[in-house]
């Protein structure tokens, strides 16, 4: 049979994964396409002061690819790049990368069972199946806030760093106090004269460990690699992942209850002045928002050159911020530490499948994925950490090496068999969504606070289920929920 053609659209971690299995599979007939000038996704795009991944490092890696080098039990984003690209170099992908290829569309013809896919550079790619890699959280979403072009300061988006802003003696406000705002906010603390963390909402922060390996550890690490494994599938930190994903589907079970309570013992226990207290308390259930994982927020926010601010901002003024009560906050820089369009995935790539159906209609109540991994109408067309899947639930990379193992058994079904396009059925996804949004309110998601969870109707966006389920999900597809076509 003729070797299958495959275009990986994104250089982050999905896409290099995807590569890595491919060469495993024995293919070498694809490409991946990167609209920017390296790899890394998310790693690449952010790189603020105090970015750190929320997963364990020696949990967030590939499960082949061990790291005995990591520097912390949490580590830093430049790291974990420097991670990818290491990876991408020993395992022979970076040749089939394509770096300054932004896709601008994908056409699939029926006739041949094609895709075209079309890069801003004029270039055009024919291949039989098409990866979607190109992650979650990479669009940066701009508040409209008023006068904000006026500002004479250093105004820039956390995901658009601003390498010429003045830090050191600054006085920096920083909107949004996500995990990015959290972690801008300690890393400036010794920097800044003063920090203004204009909050609209408070957060749950998890108390959780950090500490530095030793380079004995390190060395420990390169000559056992059993020992990382100690750490990756640690019976500890696998019961907190487990605790976590059955507590956001049972909101009213024990799990949930011990998760609340660390969170709110944590608020109690570290913040001494009871004002500050009670402005950092949220009026919404721990994990309805994205949980905070951070050794070291209350420490920092703490210190007498923070302060909080509650109110909202009326507008941007050329030396600061003003609330709508009056009060001026003077500033030298204004970071935006306000999240991502997380419901763009690849788009703005426009994606036209069969009989003309395109991605825009297929989302048009929202974005959503068979599984989070394949759509009807559009064949061979597979989506790794796609729309409804466990973003924010554990590490995304046990989630995409999970995806693959089940889109390589419904890519080996195409080389074994005589179908040349396969798709979910609309009867497999109607099912499919109908439990998913059902299960999806029930969760802690969407038990009444707002975040970047929720689509535009209101419903939370992500896996509702356990985490064995996603597992036992992924484990083999059901092909009777599939069109195989000739």
């Amino acid at each position: 049979m003729k070797e299958k053609r495959y275009v990986i659209i994104g250089a982050g971690m999905a896409g290099i994964l995807a590569g890595i299995k491919l060469l495993e599979r024995g293919e070498k007939n694809f490409i991946i396409l990167e609209k920017t000038g390296a790899l890394g996704g998310t790693w690449r795009d952010n790189r603020y002061p105090g970015l750190t991944c929320d997963v364990p490092a020696h949990a967030y890696t590939y499960s082949f690819a061990p790291n005995p080098d990591w520097s912390s039990y949490y580590c830093g984003g430049a790291e974990i790049r420097r991670y990818f690209e290491k990876v991408a170099a020993d395992f022979g992908v970076m040749p089939y990368i394509r770096f300054n290829s932004e896709v601008t569309s994908s056409v699939f013809d029926e006739a041949n069972a094609t895709w075209t896919v079309s890069v801003a550079d004029g270039s055009v790619h024919e291949v039989d199946i098409v990866i979607a890699a190109s992650g979650v959280l990479h669009h940066p979403k701009i508040p409209n806030i008023p006068g904000l072009d006026s500002f004479k300061g250093h105004a820039f988006h956390s995901a658009r760093w601003d390498d010429s802003a003045p830090l050191d003696g600054s006085r920096i406000g920083i909107v949004g106090c996500g995990s990015t705002g959290i972690q801008i906010l300690t890393a400036l603390t010794g920097r800044a004269k003063q920090i203004v963390a204009l909050q609209r909402s408070p957060q749950w922060v998890m108390p959780v460990p950090q500490f530095d390996y030793m380079e004995e550890e390190r060395e420990a690490f390169r000559r056992d690699p059993k020992l990382i494994d100690e750490i990756r599938y640690n019976k500890d930190y696998w019961a907190a992942i487990i605790r976590f994903t059955e507590g956001i589907t049972n909101i009213d079970g024990p799990e949930m209850a011990e998760i609340e309570e660390l969170c709110r013992q944590h608020l109690e226990d570290s913040i001494k002045d009871p004002v500050l207290r009670e402005k950092l308390r949220p009026n919404y259930r721990a994990a309805c928002k994205r949980l905070i994982y951070s050794w070291c927020y209350y420490d920092h926010v703490q210190k007498p050159n923070v302060y909080v601010e509650t109110g909202s901002i009326d507008r941007v003024e050329p030396d600061g911020v003003r609330m709508k009560d009056g009060t001026f906050h003077p500033l030298d820089v204004l970071v935006l530490a306000t999240g991502f369009h997380a419901d763009r995935f690849i788009r703005p790539a426009s994606v036209i499948g069969r009989g003309g159906k395109t991605l825009d209609e297929a989302w048009a109540v929202r974005p959503t994925a068979y599984y989070a991994m394949a759509l009807p109408e559009f064949p061979n067309f597979f989506l790794l950490n796609g729309p409804t899947g466990p973003v924010g639930n554990f590490s995304l990379i046990d989630i995409a090496e999970a995806q693959w193992g089940y889109i390589t058994q419904l890519i080996d079904r195409l080389k074994e068999g005589n179908a040349r396009a396969v798709e979910p059925t609309t009867d497999a996804m109607a099912d499919y969504e109908e439990r998913r949004i059902a299960a999806a309110k029930k969760t802690i998601f969407g038990s009444g606070c707002t975040s970047w969870y929720l689509d535009d109707t209101g419903v939370p966006a992500s896996w509702p289920w356990s985490y064995q389920n996603f597992v036992d999900s992924m484990a083999k597809p059901n092909f009777e929920d599939y069109r195989f076509a000739a």
